[in-house]
């Protein structure tokens, strides 16, 4: 009985971390920011529609879900995922002040906030389709705040 319990936990643990944009992300935007008040870092918020949006799907595939992506762009950034799936209405309806609050009207987007949830830059990710130029766009250095 014991075994099942923890392979429940298991599931549980990965379907979260998966729905959560993979290792590394998080889907609790008010957390996502304290932490980056904690640690002196910004904060990368990805607005995405996981489950029908080509474009958000294409740059979960080849930047976001990168482990090379999410170590370099953590070390500056706490990394939030805001998703608007068709497939899971309640995560829709609960994220979806959060769209309205950012005024997100197209996806995929991403905007950064500063470590007191101060936006201070947005911009559509497609500009930069792979590791290396995501990396170069949000490079702190590249950024006026």
């Amino acid at each position: 009985m014991k075994s099942i319990h923890y392979l429940f936990i298991i599931a549980f643990l990965s379907i979260s971390t998966a729905l959560a944009g993979g290792k590394g992300w998080t889907s609790n935007l008010e957390a996502g920011i304290a932490q980056a008040k904690k640690e002196g870092k910004s904060v990368l918020v990805e607005f995405t529609g996981s489950d029908w949006c080509p474009p958000c799907i294409m740059m979960q595939k080849n930047v976001f879900s990168k482990s090379e992506f999410v170590s370099a762009a953590s070390k500056s950034y706490v990394l939030v995922i805001i998703d608007q799936p068709n497939k899971d209405k309640e995560l829709a309806k609960k994220n979806a002040p959060l769209f309205q609050k950012y005024k997100i009207n197209s996806v995929p987007h991403v905007v950064l906030l500063d470590g007191s949830g101060k936006e201070f830059h947005r911009f559509n990710p497609t500009e930069a389709p792979t590791v290396k130029g995501f990396l170069e766009l949000i490079d702190p250095k590249n950024i006026k705040k």
